[in-house]
């Protein structure tokens, strides 16, 4: 039983990450917030960006349903990207705007 628990536990901690990783990782994080702003649909200015071996987590806050699909497509479009996360939150009766 002990075995199966450090089994599970070595599997949930991820290898340490390379310096190209790292720096693969920071390029794409600037790639994704750069199709965020670019992107007039959507006030980018509340989302946070996190990308990890090119999985990318879409974290903070959009005004409207349309803003989080958004969002999504324009981080699955950045070359590279393997998959998107969405942890965003949807913010009620908060005023949208385009201005960064």
């Amino acid at each position: 039983m002990l075995s199966a628990a450090c089994g599970l536990d070595a599997c949930s901690t991820s290898p340490a990450k390379s310096d190209a990783q790292r720096a693969t990782d920071a390029a794409s994080t600037a790639q994704v917030e750069a199709a965020l702003d670019s992107d007039p649909r959507i006030y980018a200015r509340h989302i946070d960006i996190k990308v990890d071996r090119g999985v990318v987590h879409l974290g903070g806050y959009v005004w409207s349903d349309d803003e989080f699909l958004f969002a999504k497509n324009d981080a699955a479009a950045v070359p590279g990207v393997t998959t998107v996360v969405n942890q965003m939150e949807l913010m009620r009766g908060g005023t949208s705007g385009t201005s960064r």
